[in-house]
């Protein structure tokens, strides 16, 4: 994002990929079918609230309303917001009051006096108040997992980074100023998104780091343009495949959120890039900051998926790419950074797209995602928000993406602002390690590139 280390809020509308019904009617909901399930404070004003139907069929929640502990507070939820069977649906309350450090939070029947379900807490989420188990237990400070069922387990602790503790700088002072964003390594080359709506093309220097490449326009990094030539793409994250680059854009300019996949030709030699198609995903998801969606994005092959079992949440069964005709012949993988989530994409040659995986990282903000095909697991970092936690995730045997580690960032790395990450292939092992690189958005003593290694 173009604010550095600005103070991120979760303030945004969440919702999980299996919220609508199914096609059966939805009932009214008895106060053992709803229930308050997730609180998000900040101690500000962004404030979320969690609805989870533990019910057997739809329920039809329009017109109901959430309260903090004052009655003169009050959120009404819109008309025809229906929560399907064991769907769980977070709403944002700030525009209607805020949720103080010690408070409740209360769920109305849309006469406004019926009460279904209250919850209260002494301070601030760090960053959730979570009900453990869902729906019915007491609430446990949790990771932050709106939209998603609460992460009610220990989960995996943190470790020390699996690589070397020493971090030194990739790129020459000065090169890119601030606002580099996401990282893909792509063999002997280094792609990197800047907000600034540029794309860059790295190369290496010979001593380990990357400098832009000199040749075909791409001196001074190419200029990113929506389909026809307009516009502005807020560029934060890039994946390359298929000879295309593929570029996750969370706004144009500095203006509203359009929160987009842009696909680029980038074998031309021209100084600006139009993009060749755009996935515009904003109406599939929930409403985001403008300044706080899409910061990272990676693909990962069918066979990858198949091969593990992955579940196609659109349909409830093993993913089967046939279905979805002709497509990059993967799911894209974009991470939210309001949310903390990660949603998986096939984006269809025809412009068409489906939602096939929603889930929580457990984190408080996603800023970048990276696909290691030697290891058949998905990254997925924080920046500075989250101490530069980083968390490795496998398709369990529910079919799911879920977290199999925890590391916290190098010893030798500051606290920074790092929104890109990117690890080199297999053939650059040596002595049981390669490289990884990380970018880092302030350009922190006038670097924006560092390099680091991990195992193998």
């Amino acid at each position: 994002m173009t604010e550095s280390r600005a103070r991120r809020r979760v303030f945004c509308l969440i919702a999980g990929a299996l919220l609508l019904a199914t096609g059966a009617p939805a009932h009214a909901a008895t106060a053992a079918d709803v229930h308050l399930n997730e609180v998000v404070t900040t101690g500000g004003v962004d404030d979320s609230v969690e609805l989870y139907n533990a019910g057997t069929t739809a329920v039809d929640v329009s017109g109901w309303i959430l309260k903090d502990d004052q009655d003169s507070s009050k959120y009404k939820i819109a008309a025809g917001t229906t929560l399907a069977p064991g769907a769980f649906r977070a709403f944002d309350v700030h525009s209607a009051f805020g949720l103080g450090s010690a408070d409740k939070a209360r769920l109305y029947r849309a006469d406004g006096s019926t009460l279904v379900d209250s919850v209260g807490w002494s301070e601030h989420s760090a960053p959730s108040w979570s009900r453990c188990p869902d729906g019915t237990g007491p609430l446990t400070a949790a990771a932050l997992t709106l939209g998603a069922a609460n992460s009610c387990g220990s989960g995996p602790t943190p470790v020390a980074w699996p690589g070397g503790g020493s971090v030194t700088t990739a790129d020459a002072s000065n090169v890119f100023g601030e606002d580099l964003s996401g990282l893909f390594q792509d063999g002997g080359v280094l792609w990197a998104a800047q907000n600034s709506g540029k794309l860059w093309r790295l190369l290496p220097t010979g001593s380990g780091g990357w400098k832009p490449d000199t040749a075909n326009g791409w001196s001074a990094g190419k200029t990113l343009r929506f389909p026809g030539g307009s516009g502005n793409p807020d560029g934060e994250g890039v994946t390359v495949t298929g000879g295309a680059a593929f570029v996750a854009s969370e706004r144009n300019g500095s203006g509203s959120s359009r929160t987009s996949v842009l696909r680029y030709d980038v074998s031309g030699t021209g100084s600006t890039l139009t993009a060749a198609k755009e996935w515009n995903l904003t109406a599939d998801l929930p409403p985001v900051g403008a300044n706080l969606g899409f910061e990272g994005v990676t693909w990962v092959p069918d066979a990858a998926l198949t091969g593990a079992g992955f579940t196609d949440v659109s349909t409830g069964t093993a993913y089967d790419p046939a279905r979805y005709g002709a497509h990059s012949g993967g799911v894209f993988f974009v991470g939210v950074e309001g949310t903390g989530m990660v949603h998986g994409y096939v984006l269809q040659d025809s412009g068409a797209f489906t939602r096939v995986a929603s889930f929580a990282s457990g984190m408080s903000g996603v800023m970048e995602v990276q696909w290691e095909p030697q290891a058949a697991r998905l990254w997925v970092v924080c920046d500075d928000t989250c101490h530069g936690q980083h968390r490795t995730m496998r398709v369990n045997s529910s079919g799911v993406f879920a977290t199999t580690a925890v590391y916290n960032r190098p010893s030798g790395m500051p606290d920074l602002n790092n929104e890109g990450f990117t690890l080199a292939g297999a053939n650059e092992c040596a002595g049981g390690t390669k490289p990884v690189y990380w970018s880092d958005d302030s350009d922190d003593d006038g670097h924006a590139l560092r390099k680091g290694t991990v195992t193998c």
